[in-house]
C-alpha cells in the first residue's frame, strides 16, 4: 500500500496560496496526523507541522510526505523560522490548528477532585498562544479535553486572542455527533479575525462500530499488518473473554471464578472486559484500546480485543491510512488513541472557514 501524497508545489505557486485557491493550515503538536487529515479532507493544503515524537512523525510522514515537519520541542521553534521556511508573511496562514499534550488535563489524574494538577505540559497552550500571536492566522483551532474548558488557563488563551482582534468560541462536544463511531468529548476552541466563528452542526445520523469495522476480514489473515498482528493472551483471559456475552455484553456477566478481586469495587472502572455494541458507537478509544483490562475493547462478537486497524477506523482514520507496524502494539495504540478524529476535525475545519472538500 503506497503512502497518500498531498499535491506536490510547483515553481509558479507560493506555499500558502496554492493555484488550485485551496486555504493553508499549519498543524501544531501534530501527532501521527489526526488533524492534518482533517485538515486535508476539508480542503485545505496543510504546509507545516510541528511534532517532537519520533514514532509520530514517521506516520505522520508515511501520510503526509509533503509536509514540512519541524521536529523539536515546540518552544526552540520560532514564528520567524515558521515564515521564512514556507514563505509566508505574517497574517497569510489561512488557519493554525493544535492539540497541546493534554495529558496534565486529563480527568484520570485529577480523581481526588483537585482541578489544578501541576504539570508542565499544561503551559503548553501558552506556547501556541505564542504562535498565533507571531503568525497571526485568519482562523485557529485548539481541540483537548473536556476540563481544559475549565481551566484559567483556556480563560487566560482566549483573553489574549480577543485583545488581538479575535472572535472566540469555545464548546465541549461529542465527536459522536460529527461523524465519528466513537463516543469522545472534547472541548473546541474556535477563533477567527476575519469572520464570525461558526461550529460545525451536528449531523442527523451516528456513525456505529458495525459501519467503522463490520466489513473487515478475519484478523490474523487479513494481509493488513495493522489487522493482523497476534494477541497474547493467557488461558484464562481467553476464557473470561468467552464468557463476555457478545454484542455489548459486560463483566457483570462472568461466574464467579473468572471474576477479578477488583471488580468487585463498586467505584471500579466499569467497562473493563466490556464487549463493543455493533449498532451503537465504540467508546472513547484510548492508549490502552488493545487491552480488553483497560475498558470496553473487546470486539463485538469475535472473542479478542480490537486490533491497531480497527481502532483507527474507529477514531475515523481511512482504511488507507499508515501506521509503522514496527514500533509495536503498545506504541501503535498510543500514537492512536491520543490522536484527533479526523471526520471531527473536518467537518469543524469547513464551517470555521466556509470551505467545503
Amino acid at each position: 500500500m503506497k503512502p497518500r501524497k498531498n499535491r506536490p508545489n510547483t515553481d509558479n505557486e507560493t506555499i500558502g496560496i496554492t493555484s488550485a485557491g485551496r486555504p493553508t493550515a499549519f498543524d501544531c503538536f501534530a501527532g501521527c496526523g489526526g488533524m492534518t487529515e482533517g485538515f486535508r479532507q476539508a480542503g485545505y493544503n496543510v504546509v507545516g507541522a510541528i511534532e517532537i515524537d519520533q514514532c509520530a512523525i514517521e506516520a505522520y510522514k508515511l501520510n503526509h510526505p509533503d509536509v514540512r515537519v519541524w521536529q523539536d520541542d515546540v518552544k526552540n521553534v520560532s514564528t520567524q523560522t515558521i515564515l521564512r521556511s514556507l514563505k509566508l508573511r505574517k497574517g497569510e496562514l489561512d488557519l493554525l490548528g493544535g492539540c497541546p499534550p493534554c495529558q496534565g488535563f486529563s480527568t484520570l489524574r485529577t480523581r481526588n477532585g483537585n482541578c489544578r494538577v501541576r504539570d508542565k505540559r499544561n503551559n503548553l497552550i501558552y506556547e501556541f498562544q505564542r504562535l498565533v500571536l507571531g503568525l497571526r492566522p485568519k482562523h485557529i483551532m485548539l481541540e483537548n479535553v473536556p476540563r481544559l474548558i475549565k481551566d484559567q488557563r483556556l480563560r487566560n488563551f482566549t483573553r489574549s486572542l480577543k485583545e488581538a482582534g479575535y472572535t472566540v468560541k469555545a464548546d465541549v462536544l461529542n465527536v459522536a455527533h460529527y461523524g465519528v463511531p466513537q463516543r469522545r468529548r472534547r472541548t473546541v476552541v474556535i477563533a477567527s479575525r476575519v469572520r464570525e466563528p461558526c461550529l460545525a452542526s451536528e449531523v442527523s445520523v451516528s456513525h456505529t462500530v458495525r459501519q467503522a469495522i463490520g466489513s473487515l476480514g478475519p484478523a490474523g489473515k487479513s494481509g493488513d499488518p495493522l489487522h493482523d498482528m497476534p494477541e497474547k493472551r493467557s488461558a484464562v483471559v481467553r476464557e473470561r473473554i468467552r464468557k463476555i456475552p457478545k454484542n455489548g455484553g459486560g463483566r457483570a456477566s462472568l461466574p464467579r471464578h473468572l471474576r477479578l478481586a477488583c471488580h468487585g469495587e463498586t467505584d471500579g472502572f466499569k467497562d473493563v472486559y466490556g464487549r463493543m455494541a455493533w449498532d451503537e458507537p465504540a467508546p472513547t478509544i484510548t492508549t490502552g484500546c488493545f487491552n480488553p483490562s483497560k475498558g470496553r475493547f473487546l470486539h463485538p462478537s469475535e472473542h479478542r480485543a480490537i486490533t491497531i486497524r480497527e481502532a483507527a477506523l474507529l477514531q475515523s482514520f481511512p482504511m488507507s491510512y499508515e501506521f509503522p507496524v514496527g514500533f509495536g502494539k503498545v506504541k501503535l495504540a498510543e500514537m492512536i488513541g491520543n490522536a484527533l478524529p479526523p471526520a471531527f476535525i473536518c467537518l469543524h475545519a469547513q464551517a470555521l472557514t466556509g470551505t467545503k472538500s
